[in-house]
């Protein structure tokens, strides 16, 4: 419409000029030759003015157009959002997405074990004749674990510590799960079978420094942490699962024909903020031992690893199949807590090599928390969760942690038949100091012996060890 105006304005004066010019008289040529260069002028500006107004308008047009669509485009796309860095509930540095399905954090454990034994051998026969005390990194683990597209979770930790001193960093734990199926989970990798209520709790959560003897005899057949495949699920009150496993972390070839398979399932008719009890049994079944030879040694120390020797161990048994059954009883009441498990071994030999062999064992513990907090149930690994300080230890605002004690008594019997691998029996005392959520210091003190004989006569020995642990995890 402006355009439209200032041409019609500036318009009017040669129209108007040219209506005079053609009623003029033919005398007055040289004047109207004068005004007819005159209005030719001013109509070649006005139409230089005229390109230049629609190129104006044209340009302003296109401007136009091009901010609607920025605006459009404004609205449909979402602004971009920055990855979240923060603290997990246990103090893992985490990064997330800004949707926060796919996560990654970092992950550590220190245990730096010191302790000294009283050992007393029966005779000179006895092997080993001593053990030595020190200090060792019993676990020294880092990696990474995380999750993506929320369902799916992963784990790479590596291990530099070990019994009796690390030699070299493995791979500890390797896997992947899926949870897509709910409740189920299904696992893949090197990971930590959860096979009995001992194993399912980490050893960042034990009550005492070591799990008990007839537990790491067990998960020695077919699980601990080794190459697995398998599925869980749970609910509130219930938790089940199964795995087939392979070789355990950090073998040799020679152990890849080993092939087990695990089942663990428990209840918990009570489960209230102020009491539980859970009600569980498992199995496992070896239906390849780890070498060419088809051979098995069922053994383990003395429930303080600074040390490496044994001195409790069947030697090595030509077989054909293995399968153990236990049965798992637990609860708290407030800040007292129990659990137990009893363990029956059966091992077929190979033909030729003598009559099937049965051996047991089981153990009892019990811990109260002098401060108040409870050990809680994990729904999702069907055990018991470590202790969380209602106050860290501050000594400026006056706190100073948790403190727990606890007694355990275990046994295990590989004697049977022609068998002699000994009889083991522990009591251990254990006093915990929870200084935060990452920090604990344990303390335990051992009495033990092994009744053990062989063709040359007694072997066993009797101990006596104190241990003390300082562990940082996260």
């Amino acid at each position: 419409m402006q355009l439209h105006r200032t041409m019609r304005n500036h318009l009017t004066v040669p129209v108007a000029a040219v209506a005079i010019l053609a009623g003029a008289p033919a005398a007055a040529q040289d004047s109207a030759s004068v005004q007819l260069e005159v209005l030719q002028t001013k109509i070649s500006e006005l139409q230089k003015e005229v390109a230049t107004l629609k190129r104006d308008i044209t340009k302003e047009g296109q401007e136009g157009v091009r901010a609607a669509k920025q605006a459009a485009a404004t609205k449909i796309a979402p602004p971009f959002k920055e990855p979240s860095i923060r603290m997990s509930t246990s103090n893992r540095p985490t990064i997330c997405s800004s949707d926060g399905r796919n996560c990654i954090s970092l992950t550590s454990r220190l245990q730096l074990d010191f302790g000294g034994y009283n050992y007393r051998p029966n005779t000179a026969a006895t092997t080993p004749q001593d053990l030595i005390g020190g200090v060792i990194a019993r676990r020294a683990q880092f990696g990474v674990i995380g999750t993506f597209l929320d369902d799916w979770e992963y784990s790479f930790v590596f291990e530099g510590g070990g019994s009796g001193g690390a030699t070299s960093v493995v791979l500890d734990k390797g896997y992947l799960t899926y949870s897509g199926f709910k409740p189920l989970k299904i696992w893949g990798g090197v990971l930590s079978v959860p096979y009995t209520l001992d194993r399912a709790t980490s050893n960042n959560n034990t009550t005492f420094m070591e799990r008990a003897a007839p537990v790491e005899v067990a998960a020695g057949i077919g699980a601990a942490t080794r190459s697995a495949l398998g599925i869980t699920a749970n609910d509130r009150q219930w938790w089940a699962g199964a795995f087939l496993t392979g070789p355990a972390s950090g073998r040799t070839s020679l152990d890849a024909r080993q092939t087990a398979a695990t089942g663990r399932a428990v209840f918990l008719p009570v489960l209230a903020n102020d009491a539980s009890l859970l009600i569980g049994g498992d199995v496992q079944y070896l239906f390849d031992a780890p070498t060419g030879a088809s051979e098995l040694n069922l053994r383990d120390r003395i429930e303080m690893r600074i040390d490496g020797n044994r001195i409790l161990g069947t030697g090595a048994l030509p077989i054909d199949s293995a399968r153990v059954l236990s049965a798992e009883l637990a609860g708290t009441l407030g800040s007292f807590h129990f659990q137990g498990e009893y363990f029956d071994f059966n091992v077929e030999r190979l033909p030729g090599n003598g009559p099937g062999l049965d051996f047991n064992g089981y153990y009892v513990q019990g811990g109260y928390i002098f401060t108040g907090e409870k050990r809680s149930y994990s729904t999702s690994s069907g055990s018991y969760g470590g202790v969380v300080p209602s106050r860290p230890f501050d000594w400026r605002t006056g706190g100073w942690g948790t403190w727990e004690i606890a007694a355990r008594y275990s046994m295990v019997d590989l004697n049977d038949k022609d068998v002699l691998g000994g009889r083991q029996e522990n009591l251990t005392l254990g006093l915990n100091w929870y200084v935060n959520r990452n920090i604990r210091f344990m303390f335990n003190y051992i009495n033990g012996r092994v009744d053990k004989r062989n063709s040359g006569g007694d072997v066993g020995a009797a101990y006596q060890a104190i241990s003390a642990r300082a562990q940082i995890a996260f």
